[in-house]
């Protein structure tokens, strides 16, 4: 197509039912002039959703990087992506809404500290999978078909990571409904907190064959929820860190 607008009437054309872009904070000033050439093509504007980003600022630590088109020094996408690595860069991205100017610390990406959110959200799945291996080979396999008693789980931290998981599917929905992903990145951290925790308050695998059936299923559970949404997100659930 020769133009953005004939292209977005174009995808239109095949079928699709609606649009959504995402466009930079100096280009709010596009969207009327966009919504009144679809109205030419006798296409709806209000099946074309516009989401306006504000801007990034990279920082290495506390010393600002400074950018200028003017000067042509600036950081690409790929070198950031070579820098920090695919998960880092996509959740750090999703950590803010599009209204909010993201402040981007590469050091921080690239740390394997608590400090760092994804890193932080990634080993407690990492954590949960080695405790499920160690529960294997304790004679503690769980998979799902052994009768459980959920009415051990009484403790505060068991019943904190409950009602955390039990949040996934309105969690979900809700960042959905409002295109707002950071939403997600929210909602991971702070089941990861909660996890982290049980785990440090509850010992999973124990004498108590029943107990340790039931919080095996608490801890199954946590993963579960932790690799969907991460997967939502386009972010790795690794098993080992």
């Amino acid at each position: 197509p020769c133009c953005p607008d004939l292209a977005r009437a174009v995808e239109f054309a095949r079928g699709f039912d609606r649009l959504i872009n995402i466009w930079g904070a100096d280009h709010h000033g596009h969207v009327k002039r966009v919504k009144a050439a679809m109205s030419g093509f006798d296409v709806d504007p209000d099946r074309l959703e516009i989401i306006i980003g504000q801007l990034v600022n990279l920082f290495s630590g506390d010393r600002p990087i400074r950018m200028s088109k003017r000067t042509g020094e600036m950081v690409t996408l790929e070198e950031l992506l070579s820098e920090v690595g695919r998960d880092a860069a996509r959740y750090f991205f999703l950590m803010r809404g599009t209204d909010t100017a993201l402040d981007f610390d590469i050091e921080l990406a690239k740390s394997h500290t608590s400090d760092n959110p994804v890193y932080y959200v990634q080993y407690a799945h990492a954590r949960i999978c080695s405790l499920l291996r160690h529960a294997g080979e304790e004679g503690l396999g769980f998979e799902g078909n052994e009768e459980l008693d959920l009415s051990l789980l009484v403790e505060e931290a068991e019943l904190r990571l409950m009602r955390k998981l039990a949040d996934a599917p309105s969690v979900v929905r809700r960042a959905a409904e409002v295109r707002a992903p950071h939403r997600l990145t929210t909602y991971l951290e702070s089941v990861a907190a909660a996890f982290h925790q049980f785990y440090h308050q509850c010992r999973v695998v124990s004498d108590d064959r029943q107990l340790s059936l039931a919080r095996l299923a608490l801890v199954g559970a946590t993963r579960q929820v932790l690799k969907n949404v991460l997967g939502l997100l386009g972010v790795s659930a690794p098993q080992e860190m």
